[in-house]
């Protein structure tokens, strides 16, 4: 992969496991040194920034609940501490906990937007005043750049997953707004929203072949999507290749957003 991302430091939430830790591979190979956040798993964590370094790149792993703003100051605290600043912020930590709505508890409900949402507006906060902190980059047309990682189901409603749904939605109006606000400062504001993506929380999905033949149903390119494919999305919407691009959400989903139940009732 070409080092687009050369000289810049990049910090990604939820980076122990699926999506998270595919972007933060990404990162790596684009030249980025990275900061992995990881709430638990730290082994996996601090393995994937063991082999960034031995790769001759430069990593960091620090624990830290994305929910609590005491423990994002500290992460943030820890970016500055060992690389000086932070140039890009992939707000990609995320939880499900999923129940019929009628049964749905409220710690379920506040749990996921928790993480989901108040997690992603901690982590831009957080970016926003630390890009003002240290000024522009050389290495870097934008001031910084943030890019929240949402899910198709910001526009596809899930039945049986309302809170996750609904945090998604939330990400796609909390991106947009921030993105009007802070562009004038040349601050890039982006979102992801991928579609399905063959990671350990959705296994049940496509492990075995009745399942993938199911999920396949919804995929109109016919193949699940894999962690690398967010990755080298991000390492785009980071890089100066898309510097115009401000307040957009880019769909990686191998079309699940273009409803192919109803490709023959048109």
């Amino acid at each position: 992969m070409e080092k687009l991302l050369e000289n810049q430091v990049a910090l990604v939430t939820g980076a122990s496991s699926g999506i998270g830790y595919g972007v933060a591979r990404s990162l790596a190979e684009a030249g980025a040194a990275v900061v992995l956040n990881y709430h638990s798993h730290a082994e996996a964590a601090e393995k994937l920034a063991d082999e960034i370094v031995q790769g001759g790149g430069a990593a960091l792993a620090v624990q830290a609940d994305v929910s609590d703003p005491a423990q994002v100051e500290h992460l943030f605290d820890a970016c500055r501490e060992r690389f000086e600043t932070v140039d890009i912020v992939i707000a990609n930590s995320g939880v499900q906990k999923d129940a019929a709505f009628a049964d749905m508890t409220l710690e379920d409900w506040q749990t996921v937007l928790a993480t989901n949402l108040t997690g992603q507006f901690l982590s831009a906060q957080a970016a926003v005043k630390e890009f003002r902190r240290r000024g522009p980059r050389a290495i870097s047309k934008a001031l910084g750049k943030i890019i929240c990682m949402s899910s198709v189901h910001e526009v596809i409603p899930w039945a049986g997953h309302v809170n996750y749904a609904a945090s998604k939605g939330g990400i796609q109006m909390f991106m947009k707004s921030l993105a009007q606000e802070v562009a004038p400062e040349r601050i890039r504001v982006n979102s992801i929203a991928p579609g399905a993506i063959r990671t350990p929380i959705n296994k049940d999905a496509w492990d075995t072949e009745t399942a993938l033949k199911k999920l396949l149903q919804l995929i109109p390119y016919g193949r699940v999507g894999e962690a690398e494919d967010i990755g080298k999305a991000a390492v785009w919407l980071a890089s100066d290749e898309s510097d115009y691009v401000v307040g957009t959400t880019l769909f990686v989903d191998g079309g699940m957003t273009l409803y192919p139940g109803f490709a023959d009732n048109g």
